[in-house]
């Protein structure tokens, strides 16, 4: 659910102090674990560390970024892939189809000389 516009959007307070003021060349990472965090106007340009739960994934603040969350560009969660014994065999096959070829187009370039 969205806030209310009376309100206005979220904007942490601790990260607008930490921008005040300054310019975003100068400015290296700005940690941060306000995930909740509208990014405003005056963000852009900025690098924040964002925090994910772990360590604090870097993200450069870019116009089309302004009103969504700072969390949104620092996923929590890792997708490793799907798959298991016979995935691995897929993939195993393809690795070795690709040598093949390899080997194949090596050969033909070495008979052409």
């Amino acid at each position: 659910m969205s806030r209310s516009l009376k309100k206005g959007p979220y904007v942490d307070p601790r990260v607008l102090k930490k921008i005040e003021g300054k310019k975003p060349q100068d400015t290296g990472v700005i940690k941060t674990w306000s995930r909740a965090c509208v990014i405003a106007p005056e963000m852009v340009g900025f690098i924040f560390g964002v925090h994910n739960g772990r360590d604090h994934i870097e993200v450069l603040v870019s116009e089309d970024m302004v009103g969504h969350r700072l969390g949104e560009f620092s996923p929590t969660r890792k997708f490793i892939k799907h798959g298991g014994k016979m995935q691995k065999e897929l993939e195993a096959k393809k690795k070795q189809d690709e040598l093949n070829a390899a080997r194949a187009a090596k050969a033909a370039a070495d008979a052409k000389k």
